[in-house]
């Protein structure tokens, strides 16, 4: 829930797709900081829309054995003061608008994370070779 102290224009709504582990790791921190990246991730990919972040969660997270087959797509709310330091980049379709936030910010783009991360989306998928 949104501190009632943050007014509705000084904070950005972003949206990323997590796997399980991923998402575990959220649900410990209280669903309050996304987990530092590891050494082959240097980007923090949110994306601007939930219909990407669909996308992504549903099309690739599915497929990925490292998700655990299954995607999540959280939303969470971030002080627009601390995002405007990043530009937005598009990455594919007009609708494919993410943030390139460095691993190394991270912690910072955490404390300015208002309120919880919420998962609004979760889709499973089958191990290749799965079939019904």
């Amino acid at each position: 829930m949104p501190n009632p102290n943050e007014h509705a224009a000084d904070v950005v709504i972003l949206y990323r797709p997590v796997g399980q582990a991923e998402l575990d790791l959220i649900m410990a921190s209280g669903q309050r900081a996304f987990p530092p990246r590891l050494p082959h991730q240097p980007i923090f990919y949110p994306a601007v829309s939930e219909e990407y972040a669909v996308q992504i969660a549903r099309d690739r997270n599915t497929k990925d054995q490292a998700s655990g087959f299954v995607g999540y797509v959280t939303r969470f709310r971030v002080r627009r003061v601390f995002v405007d330091c990043y530009e937005v980049h598009q990455v594919g379709g007009a609708n494919h608008l993410e943030y390139w936030i460095p691993a190394a910010d991270l912690a910072d783009l955490n404390t300015n994370i208002v309120g919880e991360i919420e998962v609004v989306a979760r889709f499973e998928g089958k191990p290749a070779g799965d079939h019904p």
